[in-house]
């Protein structure tokens, strides 16, 4: 999936791929405070208050909240931090901060509960995406919710400050409109029965893989990242070198992926024509070039043209333009890696390492991955060029040729790009809130991940474990199950959004301080991005009171499966969280079972409702060794509750030996 798909306006912005470094934003001119500490603001209520800021180095800081007080000194770097005690819910108060001849006065500040809403595009759909738009925004006043946007913004290493304008709004037709849609209905939803002030911080990213939003450091002890992890690491030192690392890297996975050719190398200036064809003078997207097997056409796709320089140009400084490329680029000149970027709607550009051109002809070659709609390198011809230290400007040769690489492997991610690199997100939008008080941390993530499911458990167990060291070892995190999207299948199917959606399960069912949303049916089959955001909003409220406010009578998210059995009429599955009686639509038993036997070959199941069991027939149902429910990307599930909440999907191992019924 990729950020451009979020809406058709908003596009995400790869901020580090043309080898920029960010630099740390400053709060404005005189202020004390950091710039999450600004009017409207909500803090944790029943919890010790950290407030901290800047201020010349040593001074006295004096902090007053409702005629409470704290004071602290700044330290060497001019960072200091003060500690409130905790606070029942209320407000609106000031909050005063002092320090030498300087003072800082918010406004208009509550005490209340204070909610993380975090993920990729589903999380970041706005509330005029969602269902119902006019009329929600129009209704939207609502001064004890407080919304809290953190800028969208990577960063190669953890950073203490916001890279962009952030602040506090009143929740309004006017602020509404552009927030998470997921993270309004929530609080919305909640504060009818939890009458406490709420500030909503969302800081999501569309296209975001998990690995973007977790620190290098949970990563490095989660395994598997290591060498993405070093190169970021050189790329905030040493671009070019950490360019030519990654080349290496791409190129070796390139030589050992499913289906690989001995000897082929088509980034290589002396690499054979054979395969390549001439493409569209205009370039643009793949899919209207009228080559039929490039229609429907997910994947790579490799770029080359030639640019001749004379001697004096070749010794110039240089930087290498291209247009933008949907989604993913690899880029050489030469033979040598010179950048890589994500981002649907940006231009390209990579600055040449010096000696890298020659006089007479240089080869450019750009290997672009799409994964979603439209794919391809755009133009026009102009676009593309070698732009030149003393100002001047040649446009590459206008006759690209293209060669399809068809395959089921995608390639590596550099690690520096912003929504799918490794931790970029979380060192550009979580270090900033630094250690902020929360109630709960709410996360909708998965799609882009849906690629190796199967990896998706450890991921998502480093992040929750990474998190809670840094906003507090027991803070409640819910998270959504993947909605389902896409046609569903007429047999079964192996699914990486199935795999993504038991990793959710999975996870989650370990930990008593975390729960699950299932929103399997309200996904849309034709939209990644489905907008009935109102009913999620009311299962995340519902399943939060179960998990962080206690109702623990309150059946958090709909059946959920126990445990699978043979039985003399079949197998046998339990299930628990069940409100009044397990119930079917439109059908006379439930619809999306599976019996797989050991090597996960599987059949629909009959089944059937025996009070709170589903009992499974099939001719597999002898050897079965699996029950799976809901498997595929976008299942066709039929089983809930007379509360009307769904049954999620799971895989369940199914014991050799036979219960008696």
């Amino acid at each position: 999936m990729k950020a451009s798909s979020i809406t058709g306006l908003l596009l995400a912005v790869a901020l580090l791929g043309s080898g920029a470094t960010v630099a740390h934003a400053r709060e404005p001119d005189g202020a004390l405070l950091h710039a999450l500490f600004q009017d409207h603001m909500v803090l944790q209520r029943d919890a010790t208050i950290r407030v901290w800021g800047h201020a010349d180095p040593g001074e006295q800081v004096s902090v007053m909240l409702d005629g409470t007080k704290a004071r602290a000194r700044t330290a060497a770097d001019g960072t200091w931090e003060a500690t409130l005690p905790t606070r029942a819910a209320g407000g609106p108060y000031d909050l005063v901060v002092e320090a030498g001849a300087g003072a800082q006065t918010v406004r208009d500040v509550y005490v209340g509960d204070v909610w993380l809403c975090a993920g990729q595009s589903n999380m970041e759909l706005p509330v005029w995406r969602a269902l119902d738009a006019s009329s929600e925004i129009a209704s939207a006043a609502h001064p004890r919710i407080r919304l809290f946007t953190v800028p969208q913004a990577g960063a190669v290493a953890p950073q203490s400050r916001f890279q962009g304008d952030a602040r506090w709004q009143v929740a309004s037709p006017d602020s509404v409109r552009d927030f998470s849609a997921a993270c309004f209905y929530f609080a919305r939803e909640l504060q009818k029965t939890v009458d406490v002030p709420m500030g909503l911080i969302q800081a999501a990213w569309g296209g975001s893989r998990i690995e973007a939003w977790t620190s290098a450091t949970a990563l490095r002890t989660g395994g598997g990242s290591a060498e993405a992890l070093d190169v970021l690491a050189l790329y905030a030192t040493d671009t070019p070198a950490a360019l030519a690392r990654w080349g290496r890297h791409w190129e070796r996975w390139w030589t050992v992926r499913e289906g690989a050719t001995p000897g082929d190398a088509p980034w290589r200036a002396d690499a054979p024509d054979t395969g390549w064809r001439t493409a569209p003078a205009t370039l643009g997207a793949w899919e209207r070039w009228g080559v039929p097997a490039l229609d429907d056409y997910n994947g790579m796709v490799w770029y080359r043209t030639q640019v001749t320089l004379t001697a004096a140009q070749a010794t110039r400084g240089a930087t290498l333009e291209l247009g933008p490329a949907d989604e993913t680029d690899m880029t050489w000149v030469n033979g040598t890696a010179v950048g890589s970027r994500y981002g649907a709607g940006e231009p390209r550009r990579y600055p040449l390492p010096s000696g890298l051109l020659k006089a007479g002809i240089n080869t450019v070659v750009v290997n672009v991955l799409d994964t979603y709609r439209d794919g391809g390198l755009a133009g026009p011809a102009s676009a593309h060029a070698l732009t030149f230290d003393d100002g001047t400007r040649v446009v590459l040769d206008s006759r690209w040729r293209y060669r399809p690489e068809p395959g089921a492997d995608e390639p590596p991610r550099a690690p520096w790009h912003t929504a799918s690199g490794v931790s970029t997100l979380y060192n550009g939008m979580i270090a900033p809130l630094g250690a902020v008080g929360l109630r709960g941390m709410l996360w909708y993530q998965g799609e882009s991940n849906t690629g190796d499911g199967a990896a998706y458990a450890v991921r998502l167990r480093t992040l929750r474990d990474d998190w809670r060291q840094r906003f507090g070892a027991q803070v409640p995190w819910v998270v959504v199950q993947l909605a389902g999207y896409g046609l569903p299948p007429s047999a079964p199917v192996e699914s990486g959004w199935a795999q993504v959606r038991e990793a959710q399960r999975r996870v989650v069912a370990e930990d008593p301080h975390s729960e699950l949303v299932v929103a399997i049916d309200i996904g849309d089959a034709y939209d990644i991005h489905p907008p009935n955001k109102q009913e999620l909003g009311r299962r995340l409220a519902r399943v939060a009171r179960h998990v962080v406010y206690g109702e623990r009578a309150l059946a958090p998210s709909g059946p959920t499966a126990r445990a699978a059995a043979r039985a003399p009429d079949g197998v046998r599955v339990a299930f628990d969280d069940v409100t009044g009686a397990l119930v079917t639509t439109g059908a006379n038993g439930p619809i999306g079972f599976e019996l797989c036997d050991a090597a996960k070959r599987c059949d629909y199941a009959d089944a059937a409702l025996d009070g709170r069991y589903v009992v499974l027939r099939s001719p597999r149902a002898s050897n079965a060794m699996y029950v799976r429910y809901c498997w595929a990307d976008g299942p066709v599930c039929t089983l809930r509750d007379t509360a009307g909440l769904p049954a999620g999907p799971f895989e369940l191992p199914v014991p050799a030996v036979e219960v008696p019924r």
